[in-house]
């Protein structure tokens, strides 16, 4: 089956083409949405037949490179477009075609009446198709272009409603449209993709190649631990891991990013986009074990980014953008677990993050059509029994990522903290530990003020549950938050932790690098877990019993703590500090420098300078051709003149 590989990344494209080129032609939803959904679901078939034929392979012949066509040979630079399967690029192929699959069909059902219905499965199937590259990719290069395409791709997507306004949270109201929001992905993703670019030199220039083998081995044989160009590499790497997946200081895009369609943002934060940059991290782990300081820095932005985020999580209503935040938080927790050592657990989030967030997303979207666009959870309220699905299956993911046993959030988020604890960050252990309380509440904050209490919405409106074709989605999304988690099952558990296993060679030339730390006691580890789903019982007990018995207490809270409740709901002024010190410094120094500067006064300054030179000149032109035969004479004459005199005088 490993033959099919550049299958699993065509049938996307063909899917694109199609709908992209003959969408409006074909005229039928039924039609358009068949194509998209069933290409991503082709590609997973295929990638599953290919995991299935690894399992049955000695470890060691479990790494295939597929070379497509030779793409670029410039000197010393050769580069082969060439998709490169293992452990892990299997494992992420099947996230990005399987969560992205059930997203597809979702979106047959949300996207129903819309006038671009193929065109956006168009986007989507393009969407996929650069992903899989981005995964698959055997050099840098060619992982680049999957990077460079999966931008592209959330500003076709995230403008998709290009006029539609949509809630900044506070910053700017009224004034932006969903195609500011594309495009403040677009520019803030530009920051982070310069650092990758010119990683992607260093590298070349300290390797002489790109291909992700020859880079790796030379690293482990010839590069010293603390290199300071290792340091530098990893560390621009890291900036543009910082942009995909949303870390400070460049996390500003993603919670506008909820300005375009549901299944848009399920995609994003789910199975594509901003799982990139914790993909691209971990794959490169033999390059970040030879730079711990590098390694230090992806822990302390992930553990910050995770704890602000979950702060600001905890104030907002756009239902949405709770979840945006709860992203930006999990991102966090992933690469915590990177910056310490543990990138099999990290990746182990990915998986289980993409599960329970797709379902979160798409959860949100069915209630948001039910409620005509209304995405206030404010104003809503008792609609578990108007939508029993759609409630039952959110309180699942809800359970999920609050890190409730045996739900597959569980395993993978403790095994992170456990992977802190054991190499001695204790620090980072406790602020992962109450960002998980944290989790918890918010969540259900927002189970209790969407499904449960007291219907708060207007009587005209009449929500119901989703069709099949969109609750379907959600049903498979729940079994897989349940059950997701076991292949992580720890050793303290009686389990064998079969994924950290199956990510073993992987990550077996870093772990050769790294410095072990201590390994804890397992009454430890069990005390942990306990403190854990601790945590999280009583962030949830404190949620509902404020939101739905307590309300009043609520009040008095955000009356007692004003300033931070208006830090928090304006997300720490971050959006207004960029628009002080880098916006709005550009757009009028564009304005005053560059346009009416440089652009009015010099360059239009030449151009109508020179326009009445010639003027000038023409006018005195014009009165030797008056048309008056006597001035001609006369200029016969003085020519005559003048000829004479230099003949008489030379």
């Amino acid at each position: 089956m490993i033959q099919f590989t550049p299958y699993i990344v065509l049938l996307p494209f063909l899917g694109f083409l199609i709908n992209g080129l003959l969408g409006k032609k074909i005229n039928s939803e039924k039609l358009s949405g068949l194509i998209g959904s069933g290409a991503v679901g082709l590609s997973f078939l295929i990638a599953l037949s290919i995991l299935l034929e690894m399992l049955k392979s000695p470890v060691e012949e479990r790494t295939h490179i597929v070379t497509i066509f030779q793409w670029i040979v410039a000197g010393s630079l050769d580069v082969a477009a060439a998709y490169q399967i293992d452990q892990l690029s299997i494992l992420m192929t099947l996230v990005v075609t399987g969560v992205g699959f059930l997203i597809h069909v979702y979106s047959i059902g949300y996207m129903h009446g819309d006038k671009g219905f193929w065109r956006f499965f168009a986007y989507l199937n393009l969407f996929i198709f650069m992903m899989l590259n981005l995964v698959l990719a055997n050099n840098f290069l060619l992982m680049f272009l999957g990077w460079e395409g999966v931008g592209l791709c959330s500003y076709l997507l995230i403008g998709f409603w290009h006029d539609k306004k949509f809630d900044t949270g506070g910053y700017k109201p009224g004034e932006a449209t969903t195609s500011d929001a594309a495009k403040k992905a677009f520019v803030v993703n530009r920051i982070g993709d310069f650092g990758f670019l010119i990683a992607m030199f260093l590298i070349f220039n300290l390797f002489g190649s790109l291909t992700f083998e020859d880079v790796f081995s030379r690293a482990s044989a010839i590069i010293p631990i603390g290199d300071e160009t290792m340091f530098w590499i990893t560390l621009l790497l890291f900036l543009g891991a910082t942009g995909k997946s949303a870390q400070i200081p460049l996390f500003v895009w993603l919670p506008d990013a909820m300005a375009g369609p549901t299944p848009v943002s399920a995609l994003i934060h789910a199975a594509t986009m901003v799982t990139a940059g914790v993909y691209m991290v971990a794959r490169c782990s033999i390059l970040y074990a030879l730079a711990p300081a590098s390694m230090e820095i992806v822990a302390i932005i992930g553990i910050a980014t995770a704890f602000f985020a979950a702060t600001m999580g905890l104030v907002q209503n756009d239902i949405k953008k709770i979840l945006a935040y709860s992203t930006i938080s999990q991102l966090g927790y992933m690469f915590l677990g990177l910056g310490v050592g543990a990138f099999a657990s990290g990746i182990f989030h990915v998986m289980t993050h993409a599960f329970f967030k797709a379902l979160l997303f798409l959860g949100a979207g069915a209630v948001i059509h039910a409620m005509h666009e209304e995405q206030d959870i404010q104003k809503m309220g008792g609609l578990k029994s108007k939508m029993p699905t759609t409630y039952k299956t959110f309180f699942v993911a809800a359970l999920a990522i609050a890190g409730i046993p045996p739900l597959s959030g569980f395993f993978s988020k403790d095994e992170i903290l456990w992977k802190a604890f054991s190499q001695g960050s204790y620090l980072f252990w406790i602020l992962g530990w109450i960002t998980a309380g944290l989790t918890a509440f918010y969540m259900f904050r927002l189970v209790s003020l969407t499904f449960e209490g007291k219907e708060r919405w207007s009587h005209e409106k009449h929500p119901h549950e989703a069709p099949k074709v969109m609750t379907i989605p959600l049903i498979i999304l729940a079994i897989l938050s349940i059950i997701g988690g076991f292949v992580g099952i720890p050793h303290a558990l009686g389990g064998g932790n079969a994924i950290e296993q199956w990510l073993e060679p992987i990550f077996a030339r870093a772990n050769l690098h790294l410095v072990s730390g201590h390994h804890g006691s397992l009454t430890a580890e069990y005390l942990l877990m306990i403190l854990s789903v601790l945590v999280g019982v009583v962030g949830i007990y404190f949620a509902r019993k404020l939101y739905l018995e307590k309300p009043e207490l609520v009040e008095k809270f955000s009356a007692s703590f004003r300033s931070i409740h208006k830090l928090l709901w304006n997300k720490y002024f971050v959006d207004e500090v960029y628009d002080a010190a880098v916006v709005t410094p550009i757009v009028k120094g564009s304005d005053k420098l560059l346009w009416k500067g440089f652009d009015v006064k010099i360059i239009d300054g030449i151009v109508n300078g020179s326009a009445k030179v010639t003027a000038w000149i023409s006018s005195w032109m014009r009165k030797i051709q008056f048309g008056a035969v006597q001035n001609y004479a006369m200029v016969f004459v003085v020519g005559i003149i003048v000829i004479l005199g230099i003949l008489i005088f030379r």
